[in-house]
């Protein structure tokens, strides 16, 4: 029977940092799998399945491989808590497994058969779905030598589509998935950036009972000695804005307060209070409500919650709050408490939503209804009737959140919200004077940011007091600027003093005009905890905006100085290709220039990301979900099948953000963001064994298009900027990814059927030796294939350009194309071969 006894005898968690953890509720078959990389006495990989509410363990000394001719020793220890599935950090000196951890690898796992009895019978097989390993595997048990204690088996890869006997995916990709650190700057990092560890633990020599936490100390935040470490922080989980609240039993309803949104951490009797963007306002909400924080019986605690104060009528109102905060009363503040993230040392993100909310209540049980600090109640009852009842009470509106949703920190679709009127913050462009004695401002002119530059919404001119625009007036002087933030018309308007546009301002108003300006709008207040460059005009809907299929219009190539973001690069003349003296100002400078033909093939697409922070000759890593500190830029969706995390961006911001992180390669799938399961293109990648040389490889990818021709299929040609061709299909999005993989499958076998001695179908390179092989498995769901006009972490900083046909009947070679080239310049100045990539699509049949 699966036992936590072995795991919590042999440590002290007065001392480590490891969770404690408990035997989780039991799932049928699978779960979650995550190997560790663990730099104790020895550099091992810690395998562990989850089974039976804990993940069974194995140390696996040599690290998984995947080449099927490799079995590498297992050792089965002790079960481990669910819990540990996230820990990453340093376990101390003296402590069983002392050293650096890392999340080297995460995902689920599905089994063939019953757990319990393969692990009985020592042959344990399954399937994996990971960021670095996929595929079929295999556990089996070794017979014990005479005196032999350890239970030994052996992990082995099933040799299957993901099998790889020629590279080493653990020098490939040493790091984590979680804090993108390898082992060694774990073992270097300071406690405030161990990203994703679980609380640190007291020296043995120091360990002491915890004291009962005081009502008094709520200054710093800081863990008091051998208390447990929070996370630094974390990034609170946003609601996308739609029409209308959703309906369906999944869904739970809690009214949207009308506040600022904070996230309570608490630490050994410390509370620090931290806005949406980080900024430590402790002080700011005065002792009350971290008074009644620290009155809380836990250890350590993050809860995410909204500051808000109440009027006349018992509903939250913004103005009232930003009154309190000009007067430096807190008095009157109330905390509502809807989400509980950490509690004394587990990391609870991964729990559902009804879940965290239960012990968020359990947490708050016996504290006044009427106090500092409340539980924000939710209703199960359907979105539209508990939105109508808060249009009734003046209340702002409804999230609405998913009950079985873990905690994803960013914007997404687990919550929803839906406002009774129209509301958000802009940027103060300026102000138009008042000719009335004691009031220094008639009326705001106000701002949203659209491509990185401000665009006017009108005037706003009610809402104000006189203490209120004593405090603007004040805020706004110093910021006084002769030219306006605005271009076109806006900035000829006269009689308005402009300013920087620095501040934001919660505003209310009651419709768009059909000219983009706002009416009857009324200044709620200022908004100090969001950036003005951030703020973005909002509209009901999904977020992620559909994609055009109309071809960006031509510009001429050499212009790439005309496209501006507001991205700053770090460091811009840092060499990512050392050996060309090509940097990373050398890199933005070429996705301006073919951003007008690669927009359409990138934009709305989930992605994934090669980087190279220290250029191509330093460690290079494969990366798909998000990390701290990435651009807002940078957007993150779920997949709907696995609620896997997805990136993707919709401008050309979003690409100079990842120039900035150093990416050197983007790599696309074939749909859409919002038509994730049904593709619109599919590939076939000509990877030759590395003894043919290119003219072969040039005359298949000319046979295909043949076929492709003579099966009515459109299809466009592409140089890799590596050793082949990429040959891509486009399609109208509608059949699913088994029927296009499944074709892609069927035409690449019939090519191997009509010329065996020259194309395989099969992935292994002994099959492939002396012949090119006809890549089809990059058409599956969440497999990529790199975007037209990315560069490749290659030598030569090659880029993959779309060409015509004709190009290649006349010898062009895959590598010919690379950053800042004549070559690629000529290209860019004749018609683009692909600008109707899309409209050339058909609806997949089969015949």
């Amino acid at each position: 029977m699966p036992s936590l006894d072995q795991y919590h005898a042999k440590r002290d968690f007065r001392v480590t940092g490891e969770p404690r953890g408990k035997k989780s509720r039991s799932k049928a078959t699978g779960g979650i799998f995550v190997i560790q990389k663990h730099d104790a006495t020895r550099l091992h990989y810690d395998l562990r399945l989850e089974h039976g509410g804990v993940l069974w363990s194995w140390a696996v000394t040599r690290g998984p491989s995947l080449d099927p001719s490799e079995k590498r020793l297992a050792v089965h220890v002790e079960d481990h808590p669910v819990e540990y599935a996230s820990f990453e950090g340093i376990i101390p000196e003296g402590e069983y497994g002392a050293g650096s951890v890392i999340v080297w690898d995460e995902g689920t796992w599905e089994p063939d058969g019953d757990p319990d009895k393969m692990m009985k019978k020592g042959h344990i097989d399954f399937e994996i779905r990971g960021d670095k390993l996929k595929g079929r595997w295999h556990l089996v048990r070794l017979r014990p030598r005479p005196g032999e204690k350890r239970d030994n088996w052996l992990l082995i890869k099933s040799d299957d589509e993901y099998a790889d006997r020629k590279n080493d995916i653990l020098e490939d990709a040493p790091q984590s998935v979680k804090s993108g650190l390898t082992i060694d700057e774990m073992g270097q990092e300071p406690d405030a950036r161990r990203w994703h560890s679980n609380r640190k633990g007291r020296s043995a020599k120091t360990a002491k009972p915890k004291p009962a936490p005081t009502r008094t100390r709520a200054r710093t935040g800081k863990a008091s000695p051998g208390e447990a470490k929070l996370p630094s922080f974390i990034a609170p989980c946003l609601a996308t804005l739609e029409k209308s609240p959703p309906s369906g039993d999944e869904w739970l309803h809690e009214v949207k307060f009308d506040g600022y949104r904070i996230g309570a951490y608490l630490a050994g009797g410390d509370v620090t209070l931290y806005t949406r963007n980080g900024l430590d306002w402790t002080e700011r909400f005065g002792k009350e409500i971290a008074d009644a924080f620290a009155g809380l019986s836990v250890k350590s605690a993050v809860i995410d919650g909204e500051i808000v104060v109440l009027g006349k009528d018992g509903v939250a109102t913004f103005s009232e709050l930003q009154l309190a905060l000009s007067e430096r009363r807190s008095d009157k503040m109330i905390f509502y408490a809807f989400d509980l993230l950490w509690l004394d040392g587990e990391d609870l993100r991964r729990e559902p939503l009804i879940d965290r909310k239960e012990k968020l209540r359990d947490l708050l049980e016996g504290f006044d209804e009427q106090g500092p600090l409340r539980f924000s109640e939710h209703f199960a009852e359907t979105g539209k009737v508990i939105l109508e009842h808060a249009c009734r009470m003046g209340l702002e509106g409804v999230v609405s959140k998913r009950a079985d949703a873990p905690y994803r920190s960013g914007r997404g679709h687990d919550w929803v919200k839906s406002k009774c009127t129209l509301r958000q913050e802009f940027v103060i462009a300026g102000y138009a004077p008042s000719d009335k004695t004691g009031r220094g401002i008639r009326s705001l002119v106000m701002g949203y940011y659209k491509d990185g530059k401000l665009q006017p919404v009108g005037h706003v001119g009610t809402g104000f007091t006189g203490r209120v625009l004593t405090d603007l007036q004040s805020k706004l002087d110093p910021l006084k600027t002769k030219s306006a933030p605005f271009s076109g018309a806006a900035a000829k308007e006269k009689g308005v003093v402009w300013v920087k546009p620095e501040l934001v301002a919660e505003i209310e108003f009651r419709s768009w005009t059909r000219g983009g300006n706002i009416r009857q709008a009324s200044f709620q207040g200022l908004r100090e905890d969001k950036p003005a460059t951030e703020i973005v005009m909002e509209k009901p809907g999904k977020v992620e905006e559909p994609r055009s299929t109309k071809a960006p219009a031509e510009k001429a190539a050499g212009k790439a100085a005309a496209k501006q973001t507001p991205v700053k690069l770090s460091h811009p003349d840092k060499q990512l290709w050392p050996a060309e003296h090509v940097t990373k100002q050398d890199l933005l400078d070429h996705y301006a220039l073919v951003w007008p033909r690669m927009e359409q093939f990138v934009v709305n697409r989930p992605l994934a990301l090669v980087r190279a922070p220290d250029g191509i000759e330093g460690q290079r890593f494969f990366q798909k979900h998000s990390m701290p500190g990435m651009s807002a830029s940078i957007l993150k969706s779920h997949d709907p099948e696995d609620n896997e995390e997805i990136l993707y961006i919709r401008d050309f911001d979003g690409l100079a953000a990842l120039v900035q992180l150093g990416v050197v390669e983007v790599h696309i799938w074939g749909c859409t963001v919002d038509e994730i399961n049904t593709p619109d293109q599919f590939v076939f990648d000509l990877d030759p064994d590395e003894g043919l040389d290119v003219e072969a490889v040039r005359k298949a990818a000319l046979e295909i298009h043949g076929k492709l021709d003579e099966l009515g299929m459109s299809n466009f040609v592409k140089v890799s900027g590596g050793k082949g061709y990429h040959i891509i299909v486009p399609l109208k999005p509608k059949a699913d990814w088994a029927a296009v993989k499944g074709f892609a499958h069927d035409f690449a076998e019939a090519m191997v059927q009509a010329a065996p001695d020259r194309y395989t179908a099969t992935l292994s390179k002994r099959a492939r030796k002396g012949r090119i092989f006809i890549d089809y498995l990059r058409n599956n769901r969440g497999s990529t294939t790199v975007a037209p006009y990315s560069t490749r972490a290659k030598k030569g900083a090659t880029v993959s350009v779309p060409v015509t046909w004709e190009m290649i009947a006349d010898g062009l070679g895959p590598a010919d194309f690379s950053i800042g080239s004549d070559a690629l310049k000529k290209r860019l100045r004749a018609a683009d071969p692909w600008a109707d990539f899309f409209a050339k699509g058909k609806a997949l049949g089969r015949g």
